[in-house]
């Protein structure tokens, strides 16, 4: 790991979020609205990545989006009528609350995915504005509790290692096909350092069971990687793929066991989960929701 940290690199301050996708699990709420602006209690799921990522000192957000997404856009701009409603009602909490939502001018940038090509092609898309930096890509679909946001953790890790880092947490065996999967080369506890990757491999040749998740930080090599255009699982560009090449060269490619419960809100079933998680967690609602869960499990017992 000598050699990796001899070779520190740039702060990392700017991140993707790829948010292209059509989000046609959740049809047909996702008919006019992003799926990335769905609110999970009273938050949409790209707020929590936005926060995580200021968290861990991001700066600069780009977007990475498609047709049909101008609400997203809408979210984070100021809304002065809404404002100016609330300051003449004195309803200052509010007004408080909305300040996380409203990005600087020049904060957030957006280019348009055209083709629904993978997530490696997404990610490709915002090269222009990566330039030679090291990158965090986010993806919101991946809700994490933590006591420290997963992407904080992950840039505190990165400064002893350098070079690529995937989030990455054990999964049972046979539900490895559906994740990237770790070939790894030395465990080290909370730090892996990875020797390989492969896309949804066949759950009886997978290398590990440690699946990625979807927090990334990243070298520019990984977007030169991704100008081959080269197809992968599914007939898409992977992500995966261009790290894979990195995972070749011993010390640059590293997964992180983060500290936190991953949601996957890109199903149904998680974002249930996620719902009922983070609406116990809220000392406002905790205790009314809790006791709503109750009667529902009593009566269900009941019934049987």
């Amino acid at each position: 790991m000598a050699t990796a940290r001899a070779k520190r690199k740039t702060k990392v301050t700017k991140a993707i979020f790829p948010v292209a996708g059509l989000g046609t699990r959740f049809l047909p709420a996702t008919k006019s609205i992003p799926k990335e602006i769905m609110t999970l209690v009273d938050r949409p799921l790209i707020q929590y990545a936005i926060d995580e990522a200021r968290a861990a000192g991001i700066k600069e957000f780009i977007f990475v989006t498609s047709r049909g997404k101008s609400a997203l856009e809408d979210y984070f701009d100021h809304a002065p009528e809404l404002e100016n409603s609330l300051r003449r009602s004195g309803k200052d909490a509010l007004l408080e609350i909305l300040k996380d939502t409203n990005m600087d001018s020049g904060a957030i940038a957006y280019v348009r995915q055209n083709r629904a090509m993978g997530l490696g092609h997404a990610v490709w898309c915002a090269r222009r504005l990566v330039g030679n930096e090291p990158f965090a890509v986010l993806l919101p679909d991946d809700v994490i509790a933590a006591e420290k946001p997963c992407l904080q953790q992950m840039i505190e890790a990165y400064e002893q290692t350098g070079g690529n880092m995937v989030a990455a947490m054990e999964v049972p065996p046979e539900k490895a096909s559906a994740y990237g999967v770790v070939d790894i080369a030395e465990d080290m506890g909370s730090i892996v350092q990875v020797k390989g990757m492969v896309e949804k491999p066949p759950a009886d040749k997978a290398p590990s069971n440690l699946a990625v998740i979807g927090r990334y930080i990243l070298t520019p090599q990984v977007m030169k990687n991704l100008n081959s255009g080269k197809q992968g699982a599914g007939g898409e560009i992977q992500l995966t793929d261009a790290i894979a090449r990195e995972a070749k060269k011993p010390g640059q490619v590293f997964a992180y066991r983060f500290r936190g419960q991953r949601y996957d809100c890109g199903s149904k079933a998680g974002f249930l989960q996620a719902t009922v998680a983070f609406g116990l967690s809220r000392p406002d609602l905790r205790d009314e929701f809790a006791q709503y869960l109750n009667d529902m499990v009593a009566l269900q017992k009941a019934a049987q």
